[in-house]
């Protein structure tokens, strides 16, 4: 169990090398999930896009060689010019973890063991060559002059958060699955300085285990933890079947102590030293269901296991960001990590107010750890520029490729479309009569949000539109929520007082006028039931 008196090991972070004061970094996430490159110039977000957009692969995780050209090409920077190339974590490190896990666990573990080391030590662990190689790939550059750095995982994730938060002072909590041994860890945003303060390490991990149960619902891990979070609210927390989940995972899975650490008994997991999450019959005889397969309906004991896991996560954030407040003194906090992605958490921990306020990186999960590393290696290597970096300004996401009517006529000809212009008015028109609009407009958004520039629009007010959206144009479950947007100076003609979002990435609750009172034994209606009841004036969005 993670003991919070641990000393960190020093050698988690990057050296404090000093480089010239005009600086060009570009920042690289790849090779397991969610692959993308950010370029900072002197200090400015110039440039983020991730991989997917390109190759049209949700998450994928190769080498982020179009994204980089894309970068590039922006900024009109050759790789030459760079000042470093940043990788956003230290794969030796992880190879260390890796060897020690296997070891710890001996022999169990021994069929995976077999399988990761060949691919670690053929693709993975000579690293440096394999960047290399890939950059070649992009454009010609003289490889003994490109200077390649590694930034340690939690750090590219504190750097995403912290620098571009606008906040001078602030506690910096970063939870995931597992970085290099970390999973989780508090540190001290000061200034242009990040200072570890507290970590757990793996195999605890509160992110892990949201990614266990993710698995056991019947949704793919790295992509489905969302729809937990979006399947939980179909459950009433009260219920004897969530309150007997809650207890066993409680009682049987994990232990959350007073400091937010978690201890997690390996002996109902795999992914330590397996090829799953889980162990299955340990967990069906648990909970008294097998692990849902993806094409089998969704039942009432699904939506309340995962309301029962997004009630021990949520109880672990405001335990963690209860410690962090006791460590750092700070009166706000900044977040990242693909934890930092639940938005109904981050809703449960802005209303506790904790913190006089809370930035969560818009791209927490991975892709933002491109972005992340770029900007530590900005602040701790080039500390003359660092006095010139975007503090005071707001963070824009919109930071991928945008195209000309040029490239738009060349493509409708080219697809044999006949684009009609239309004036706000017809569409506003054509969102009320029931009808979808696809939004194109300006640069893509860096993230998994979509923030109006490559938007899907719709009446929130239509009873239909959630189903529609999701079966026609999405073609994803039926339970999956939207967000809502609004003109903020109507905020408050919606929405119960609270901070404003403009990213996405907390829940808001709309005013009681607004809502529709459930009927008597709401709860024992069947999901499909509790997903149609038309719940407020804005069903698409309740």
């Amino acid at each position: 169990m993670f003991d919070s008196s641990q000393k960190l090991n020093p050698k988690f972070y990057t050296k404090n090398i000093t480089f010239a004061s005009v600086s060009k970094i570009l920042g690289i996430s790849a090779f397991y999930h969610d692959a993308s490159a950010a370029l900072v110039v002197d200090g400015q977000v110039v440039a983020a896009v991730s991989e997917e957009r390109f190759s049209r692969i949700k998450h994928d995780k190769c080498f982020p060689a179009q994204s980089i050209a894309y970068c590039l090409k922006f900024s009109g920077i050759s790789i030459d010019e760079l000042d470093a190339v940043v990788f956003y974590e230290k794969p030796f490190l992880k190879f260390e973890r890796l060897l020690e896990t296997y070891y710890g666990f001996a022999p169990r573990g021994f069929r995976s063991f077999l399988k990761a080391i060949p691919v670690w030590i053929s693709e993975k662990l000579f690293l440096k060559q394999k960047i290399k190689k890939n950059l070649s790939k992009v454009m010609d550059y003289d490889q003994k002059k490109l200077k390649l750095l590694f930034s340690d995982h939690h750090l590219s994730h504190a750097a995403s958060a912290f620098y571009p938060s606008n906040f001078k002072k602030a506690a910096v909590l970063t939870i995931d699955g597992v970085g290099e041994y970390a999973t989780t860890r508090i540190s001290l945003g000061e200034n242009n300085k990040i200072r570890p303060l507290f970590e757990q390490h793996f195999p605890h991990s509160i992110g892990l285990f949201y990614s266990a149960v993710t698995q056991f619902l019947g949704f793919r891990v790295n992509n489905g933890e969302y729809k937990v979070m979006g399947l939980a609210p179909y459950s009433n927390k009260k219920s004897n079947q969530s309150l007997t989940f809650l207890y066993k995972i409680k009682d049987h899975l994990l232990k959350v102590n007073k400091d937010g650490s978690v201890f997690m008994d390996q002996a109902y997991f795999n992914y330590a030293t397996g090829l799953t999450m889980i162990d299955q019959k340990k967990w069906q005889d648990l909970f008294g269901f097998s692990q849902r397969l993806p094409d089998q309906p969704l039942e009432q004991k699904h939506a309340d296991l995962a309301q029962a896991t997004q009630q021990v996560l949520e109880e672990v954030v405001l335990k963690l960001a209860a410690h962090a407040k006791a460590l750092t003194g700070a009166d706000y906090l900044c977040m990242a990590g693909g934890v930092a992605l639940n938005c109904v958490a981050n809703a449960t921990l802005r209303d506790q107010k904790v913190f006089k306020d809370i930035f969560v990186q818009p791209a927490s999960s991975d892709a933002g750890s491109a972005l992340g590393s770029a900007l530590a290696v900005q602040h701790l290597c080039f500390t003359e520029q660092s006095a010139s970096t975007q503090k005071d300004k707001p963070l824009s996401m919109y930071l991928g490729p945008s195209y000309s009517k040029k490239d738009l006529e060349a493509f409708n000809q080219k697809k044999g479309f006949s684009p009609e212009k239309l004036e706000l008015v017809k569409i506003a028109k054509a969102l009320h009569e029931g009808k979808i609009i696809g939004w194109f407009q300006g640069r893509l958004e860096f993230g998994p949000r979509a923030l109006g520039n490559r938007s899907i629009l719709a009446d929130v007010a239509h009873p239909l539109t959630q189903e529609k959206i999701n079966k026609l144009v999405k073609k994803r479950e039926d339970f999956r929520p939207f967000a809502p947007v609004v003109v903020e100076q109507h905020y408050d003609r919606y929405f119960k007082a609270s901070s404003k979002a403009p990213y996405m990435l907390f829940t808001h609750e709309l005013k009681d006028e607004l809502k529709i009172e459930k009927p008597q034994g709401f709860d024992q209606l069947s999901l499909k039931e509790k997903r149609t009841f038309v719940k407020s004036a804005f069903p698409a969005i309740t």
